[in-house]
């Protein structure tokens, strides 16, 4: 066999030997990863969007409970100044501050969102811009629950491709690969928020 039959002959076995280790599979799965990552955030961002419209409008029935509003704001404040980019997804302590700031959103959102507020605010429950935000926070909430799941599942994925033969040679030798950081519930988070406006006694 002459050496240009060789070539013709194992090139696409070479190939073949390569994208079989990861060369392509592993760098798909990451911009899986990244793509999932982009929804989460997206979602987030619609979230911290509504929440300035939700404390205008509750301010106006609310007035005396700053308490409330502050904590809202100051919450929401936090989370739009923690940043996490892809290259951020592989680190766990950056991955976990992120993750305790928007959960400090939701905490602080649930004062807002539960019947605490109707009972210390019944015209509340008649005010037609409150209802449509409560509904539309609502719906980001579990948009953002649907979106961290499915973020989630795209790190799994990742994580088994660049640990398991036969990716796990190129994973390692082409793109020296680090397991992304699943989101986990931040601590605390199987508390329910206390809810106090002031109003027993």
């Amino acid at each position: 066999m002459t050496a240009l039959r060789r070539s013709i002959f194992f090139a696409p076995l070479a190939a073949l030997s390569l994208a079989g280790c990861g060369l392509n599979s592993v760098p798909t799965a990451e911009e899986q990863v990244n793509a999932k990552w982009a929804n989460v955030q997206s979602e987030y961002q619609r979230r911290n969007d509504l929440i300035g419209n939700l404390v205008e409008t509750v301010k106006g029935y609310a007035k005396q409970e700053k308490d409330v509003l502050v904590g809202v704001t100051e919450a929401r404040s936090r989370a739009t100044s923690t940043q996490l980019s892809p290259a951020d997804l592989s680190d766990p302590a950056k991955v976990r501050a992120y993750n305790e700031a928007q959960s400090s959103v939701s905490n602080s959102l649930n004062v807002l969102r539960g019947p605490a507020i109707f009972e210390a605010y019944p015209e509340l429950k008649s005010n037609e811009n409150f209802l449509t935000l409560q509904s539309q926070i609502e719906g980001t909430e579990n948009s953002i629950l649907v979106s961290r799941n499915d973020y989630n599942e795209a790190v799994r994925a990742y994580n088994t491709r660049i640990r398991t033969f036969p990716d796990a040679i190129g994973a390692k030798v082409f793109y020296g690969a680090k397991p992304k950081v699943p989101f986990e519930a931040a601590a605390g988070s199987q508390n329910a928020p206390k809810v106090d406006f002031g109003t027993a006694g």
